[in-house]
């Protein structure tokens, strides 16, 4: 009798703990199509987003006289008609679009009346707008607050250095939540970089103030001033109003960070990290002011860097099928 009491009850124990398995197994099976679900969505609404701005450009140009151009920079557009240019908000626009080769295209921001010329960075993950680079000190960033906003610099080689414009960049940030990425690399040729999170420049009346999220990567987070709180107080560049030779909008009582660097930047008390600054053809550099290419939380303030480049991207990257990964997303 006892041992038919514990084969039943045996039995009963089993039927549950399959009972159970196959309710996990269910789970899981909706949790992934859920997911699947989610990214046919995802994909759904970015292709419906695209259509929408195509139609809307292309209605745009068509009233449009093709003649040629000269953007900020001076550099010739070619002749655009309705069924030569579309509507590129920034370079991932260009990358789903199917051009996947990095180089100069012309992208438009929905708010912006003209389109103009950027650099895209079509490796690393692919879609990336090139918003400054500096590379060989031929362009000069000793520059005032029309020239920081419109943007200035060479558009036509791959290592040309330019200042894409700050009211470029805004207008391109306004779209939403973007991802920056630094680029950077000294004189032996050494390689590091720095991400930020929900990077944006807000507009002209607000001085194109600089916030940003989180940071990843291995240079160090120069831009929130580093580990140190006594640094952070005086360096950080969260927050920040852009500053300018000729317009002094920093936090520094005793002088104009700008004047003594000599370049544009998000200035505090003055920095940990100024990109902008006077190009050295080497490394270690001395004077009285710290004025290289600075990331200080790699090389310190008396080291001045041989490349960086800035680039942009939303930070919730889709490519569009046979493009890239479905979902990228740096930091």
């Amino acid at each position: 009798m006892m041992l038919l009491v514990f084969l039943l009850f045996l039995d009963q124990s089993l039927a549950a703990h399959r009972a159970l398995q196959e309710d996990e197994i269910c789970m899981f099976e909706v949790s992934k199509l859920q997911q699947q679900l989610q990214h046919l969505q995802a994909q759904f609404l970015l292709g419906t987003w695209q259509l929408k701005h195509l139609r809307e450009h292309n209605e745009h140009w068509t009233k449009k006289s093709p003649t040629a151009e000269k953007n900020e920079q001076g550099t010739t557009l070619p002749h655009i008609t309705s069924h030569q240019f579309a509507y590129h908000h920034d370079c991932s626009d260009i990358y789903n679009s199917g051009k996947t080769t990095s180089g100069y295209y012309q992208i438009k921001p929905k708010s912006m009346t003209e389109p103009f010329l950027a650099y895209c960075d079509m490796s690393d993950g692919g879609g990336w707008t090139v918003i400054q680079r500096r590379s060989n000190g031929k362009v000069n960033f000793n520059r005032g607050w029309d020239d920081y906003k419109s943007g200035f610099g060479s558009f036509q080689g791959r290592k040309d250095e330019y200042w894409l414009g700050n009211e470029k960049m805004h207008q391109i940030l306004a779209a939403g939540k973007y991802l920056v990425k630094f680029d950077l690399t000294d004189w032996n040729g050494d390689k590091r970089y720095a991400t930020y999170e929900k990077f944006y420049i807000s507009d002209e009346k607000d001085k194109y103030r600089l916030t940003f999220g989180a940071y990843d990567g291995n240079a160090g987070d120069a831009l929130s001033g580093g580990l140190v709180p006594e640094f952070q107080w005086s360096a950080s560049h969260n927050g920040m109003q852009f500053s300018t030779p000729d317009q002094d909008n920093d936090r520094y009582l005793q002088g104009s960070c700008s004047q003594e660097t000599q370049c544009g930047w998000w200035f505090n008390r003055c920095h940990a990290a100024n990109l902008n600054g006077k190009y050295y053809r080497h490394g270690n550099y001395t004077g009285k002011y710290d004025k290289g290419i600075i990331w200080f939380t790699w090389t310190g303030w008396w080291y001045s860097l041989k490349n960086t480049v800035m680039k942009i991207r939303p930070l919730y990257f889709f490519p569009s099928a046979g493009s890239g990964d479905y979902e990228s997303k740096l930091g």
